[in-house]
């Protein structure tokens, strides 16, 4: 139950925050947002980490394969891309279509075991869910 309680405050954050993000633009540029964004995500994760870890800062560097250090570099590309698809398209529709997004790909992830993710057999039930997702997204844009 906790983990569907974080994922949904997880969602709901996301969505704040691409608001918030996209109304800072508005008054600065997206690369200066986007970066002031990881600047601060930045300063709350080193305050975190001082407070609760303090384990080697370090051993992030052993991680394999080191591709896997590129998740900081992927967090610019969210935050710039979050940001325009809701300057673009609203924060519903945006929103809609990243979540449907994710959901794609991480379910490919699983059927294709990349990236070190456990494969998975290909259910029908997922599928068919993966189907209605989508079918939402035309009945959200239908006018």
């Amino acid at each position: 139950m906790a983990g569907f309680l974080i994922a949904m405050l997880s969602g709901a954050l996301m969505s704040i925050q691409g608001v918030f993000n996209t109304q800072v633009t508005k008054v600065s540029g997206i690369w200066s947002a986007s970066a002031f964004v990881q600047l601060t995500a930045f300063i709350v994760c080193i305050g975190a980490w001082f407070g609760m870890e303090r384990g080697s800062f370090l051993k992030v560097f052993s991680v394999e394969p080191k591709y896997m250090l590129l998740g900081g570099v992927m967090g610019a590309l969210i935050t710039f891309t979050v940001i325009k698809s809701m300057d673009m398209l609203g924060p519903a529709k945006a929103v809609l279509l990243i979540v449907v997004s994710q959901l794609a790909v991480a379910y490919g992830m699983e059927l294709l075991g990349v990236f070190q993710v456990e494969k998975q057999p290909f259910e029908w039930r997922k599928a068919i869910g993966m189907g209605i997702a989508i079918l939402g997204i035309i009945v959200f844009k239908w006018k």
